[in-house]
């Protein structure tokens, strides 16, 4: 799949395309709403399709010191935007320079002189451009007037409200990945290397795969059933996973620490993404190891429960 930036003149082959715009970070139902209209369409008419983000994400570029709330990185999009269909992926690089740019701008050079759009589909509360002034009535007006024609879609609702990205990281921020999945259509999944850690897990008799959070938002800190892919092989694996700081070990580190049922191998430097499924408790120090071990246990027993039922064996 091609990886476009919007700095650089798109190639001849996917002038005339059919651009679904947006942030679309997480990618939940209403985003794939848009991004599938963008798609039949250019099927109908024998065009390239192409899905648009932005990064970073314009309110991390006006307020740079917000807490991360990534919920996806750019491959994990990548990836999501080709199975949906599309020929390629499109980064508005967020800087000063595209911050500035009028509206009208943004849609006559941009859109149309350096990618030659046919179309564009948005979702209806879409803006861009300086001040966020450009919407959907500018889509509509001045690109029609330039040969550019445009559609919007509306919100789609889920579990009796709106779907939005906000909703997601509320549900996540709640200890609640099930109606996180609900909305995305897939469970909250980060994305990491595996890295040495300090080998608690091992003295412990749970070695576990220690990834950092990164940019990503912060699920709720605790303890989760999880499933874990290694990007290399594809090989797809159980288990439970702490996120947090680590209360019962000095000095506080924050880390995502999945442990893999059944799994023996070498993980470390290795890409894997593990997936919530599940809340099981929050995150406790316990008055001694044993007391740990034990909770341990039984954290490990309902994960593995909750996983089979789910169908993850």
């Amino acid at each position: 799949m091609r990886w476009l930036d919007h700095r650089d003149p798109v190639p001849e082959a996917l002038r005339g395309a059919v651009i679904a715009l947006g942030n679309f970070d997480g990618f939940h139902r209403g985003h794939q709403a848009v991004a599938g209209e963008a798609i039949d369409w250019a099927h109908a008419e024998g065009r390239p399709s192409i899905i648009a983000t932005f990064d970073p994400h314009p309110v991390r570029f006006f307020r740079p010191d917000v807490p991360p709330f990534r919920l996806t990185t750019l491959e994990q999009r990548q990836e999501l935007y080709l199975a949906a269909g599309a020929t390629a992926m499109l980064v508005f690089h967020f800087d000063g320079e595209l911050a500035g740019t009028s509206a009208e701008d943004f849609i006559r050079t941009i859109l149309v002189e350096r990618f030659g759009a046919h179309g564009v589909v948005t979702g209806n509360d879409f803006t861009f451009g300086q001040g966020a002034k450009g919407n959907v009535e500018l889509l509509q007006t001045l690109g029609g007037e330039l040969g550019l024609h445009s559609r919007v879609v509306e919100a789609v609702e889920g579990a009796g409200q709106v779907v939005s990205s906000s909703r997601i990281r509320e549900a996540l921020r709640a200890g609640d990945p099930q109606l996180a999945a609900d909305l995305l259509t897939r469970p909250f999944a980060i994305r990491g290397i595996v890295e040495h850690g300090d080998k608690n897990g091992r003295k412990l008799g749970y070695p576990t795969a220690n990834i950092a959070i990164d940019k990503y938002l912060r699920p709720k800190y605790g303890v989760y059933a999880v499933s874990g892919r290694i990007l290399a092989t594809g090989q797809v694996l159980k288990g439970a996973a702490n996120i947090g700081i680590r209360p019962q070990f000095e000095p506080p580190k924050e880390l995502l620490e999945p442990y893999f049922f059944d799994f023996s191998g070498d993980l470390y430097g290795q890409e894997i993404e593990v997936a919530f499924h599940h809340f099981l408790r929050g995150e406790a120090k316990f008055d001694n190891l044993d007391d740990l071990i034990a909770q341990m246990d039984k954290d490990c027993a309902e994960a593995r429960r909750l996983l089979s039922a789910l169908g993850h064996d």
